[in-house]
């Protein structure tokens, strides 16, 4: 059966897979303290839908302890060893069952597995939390393997520790007009791309959410990461198809290895 993604806005994606659907950082909110959702609409009621959920790290905008509390009860939720200490909120979401993961691990669903693989990125929830956590990618196989990348900058062993790929979802912005350390931009993740030689590549994580006063800080910074990175990727990877999806658009891929 073909692989169905939905890009739903910033980071959160349902990947459907072996009648599994996988859903990655839920972010539902209009507004998040000084962001607000300047493109696409909140996601409607089934985007909540899932078997599990995967939280890639602790920051607020990838775990989003409102858009937890919303997932239907018996959900499957993925999250960094440590997750449930540095943020006590998260053991009060009775309706879920949260299990603590490391890169290494590996994870059923039904007929999907999910490998939880490492990140490049600062892990603790900021901005306070001397509590660390590790920062993970996923990548999900059934009848594709989907990497999700949660937030992560380059680095050395990523195409020998995410593994071979047919479909890589990479971050390409951020909620600001600049990136720091330990993400990838347009440029960088069409190198990740160059590494990781998928079949397919989806742009995720820019043009969603904004600060709150920003609106004509480099603007360009929120709309521009996802054109740019199909132009980059083309030029590294020709081979490689990239799909850029709207706000709550879907891409069905049939994969055949």
């Amino acid at each position: 059966m073909p692989v169905e993604i939905t890009w739903w806005g910033h980071a959160t994606c349902t990947v459907e897979d072996a009648h599994i659907r996988v859903l990655t950082d839920p972010l539902f909110a209009r507004r998040l303290a000084h962001l607000r959702r300047r493109r696409g609409q909140v996601p409607p009621a089934g985007a909540r839908r899932a078997d599990v959920a995967l939280v890639s790290h602790l920051h607020a905008d990838h775990l989003h302890v409102p858009s937890l509390a919303s997932l239907a009860a018996g959900t499957r939720l993925l999250v960094p060893r440590g997750a449930p200490r540095a943020v006590p909120a998260l053991r009060r979401l009775r309706q879920v069952r949260v299990t603590e993961v490391v890169p290494g691990d590996e994870v059923r669903v039904g007929e999907v597995l999910i490998r939880v693989v490492p990140a490049l990125h600062d892990g603790r929830r900021l901005p306070v939390g001397p509590r660390r956590s590790p920062a993970l990618g996923y990548v999900v196989e059934g009848e594709a393997r989907t990497y999700f990348a949660g937030d992560t900058g380059l680095f050395d062993a990523m195409a020998e520790r995410v593994g071979p790929v047919d479909v890589a979802l990479l971050p390409v912005g951020g909620w600001g007009p600049f990136l720091g350390e330990g993400h990838l931009d347009a440029g960088r993740a069409a190198r990740a791309v160059a590494r990781l030689a998928p079949r397919v590549a989806v742009p995720v994580h820019y043009g969603t959410y904004w600060p709150i006063g920003m609106d004509a800080v480099r603007p360009h910074e929120f709309h521009a990461p996802g054109d740019e990175f199909v132009r980059l990727a083309a030029e590294v990877s020709p081979q490689v198809v990239v799909r850029k999806l709207g706000h709550g658009e879907s891409v069905r891929l049939e994969v055949a290895r």
